[in-house]
């Protein structure tokens, strides 16, 4: 079977290679599972012509009404908020492939899609954490109802930092796979030069609001990364236009940081939906945010360490003229 995509023909097969960002970055789950049904709903909506705006939306409040669910402690309330948690999952994915497919790719959509997962989260550990209310938590013979409140807040703030640096990994490594056109890594500077461009009238204020905090998501990626941040900046002296970038130093990076892109995945929606449905589904809503704190916090860590000190190295070696001038 073919579609006819802006005034081409092609399979369904063909669509879905073209709407993966690389074989690097897509975790498994999402290649044979989540990927192929994103598609087909893609290829439905974008039939009809509606925008990928309209389905992140969507998407933002089937994650919202899952994470409500997953306050109450019965099971078929807890199936019903798995079940919308991946239709939301499937609006994700959706959305992202219409914006490639038809291309319909922007600034705005592309943020707008990360800060809807930050939303499905931030219900669901509230979520939780009313739940965990009904359960009170005993620490050193003290015995609270508060306890989850706090365990969640801590999860939550950690997990915003670790989803903030792991999508900032994975453009980075498209960067250097792929080039400029094939990533989708911003910095600061632009993003405030963008904001203080913008007419001072009433009716950009949403413009105003969406690159201030644009802004402050990639200085905060920034500040994590000084190393690379440095690196970064080395490179772009060196070679101010990135096609220029010699295919060595690529490959070399690429083969630093793709053991890494298993770790950037494995703190995005797919584990952390599966562990929260297990915690749900069990009865034991503070497996989820502890792991939260303890397992995924180490593999921030380590994630972390370990692209620095990649970065590190191959600035060194480029300093020295590895790849030549």
């Amino acid at each position: 079977m073919t579609f006819n995509i802006n005034g081409e023909r092609k399979t369904f097969r063909e669509l879905l290679r073209a709407s993966f960002k690389s074989d690097d970055t897509e975790e498994t789950i999402d290649v044979y599972f989540t990927r192929p049904i994103g598609l087909a709903f893609a290829l439905l909506w974008g039939q009809m012509g509606v925008h990928p705006t309209v389905i992140t939306v969507l998407g933002m409040a089937l994650g919202v009404a899952a994470g409500c669910m997953f306050y109450f402690q019965d099971l078929i309330s807890n199936l019903c908020g798995m079940a919308l948690l991946m239709l939301a999952n499937f609006c994700d994915s959706t959305d992202g492939q219409m914006a490639r497919i038809y291309n319909k790719r922007s600034l705005m959509g592309r943020v707008l899609d990360g800060f809807a997962g930050d939303v499905w989260f931030f219900f669901i550990y509230c979520g939780l954490a009313f739940r965990m209310m009904d359960m009170p938590i005993t620490i050193f013979g003290y015995e609270s109802h508060y306890y989850g409140w706090a365990l969640c807040i801590v999860a939550g703030l950690m997990h915003m930092s670790q989803a903030r640096l792991s999508d900032y990994y994975r453009q980075i490594h498209l960067f250097f796979l792929l080039g400029k056109e094939g990533s989708e890594l911003d910095n600061s500077t632009a993003q405030k030069e963008m904001k203080d461009s913008l007419p001072k009238l009433p009716k950009e204020w949403f413009a105003h609001l969406f690159y201030a905090n644009y802004y402050v998501y990639c200085l905060a990626q920034e500040k994590s990364t000084p190393q690379f941040q440095s690196f970064y900046a080395a490179v772009k002296e060196r070679y101010p236009n990135p096609a220029d970038i010699p295919q060595a130093m690529r490959n070399e990076f690429r083969r630093g940081s793709l053991p890494l892109m298993k770790w950037t995945n494995a703190l995005t929606f797919n584990w952390r939906a599966i562990v929260c449905y297990i915690s749900c589904f069990a009865n034991i809503p503070w497996l989820y945010p502890l792991l939260e704190v303890t397992v995924f916090a180490a593999i921030y860590t380590y994630m972390h360490v370990t692209h620095e000190r990649l970065c590190k190295t191959m600035e060194e070696k480029m300093l020295c003229g590895a790849w030549g001038a």
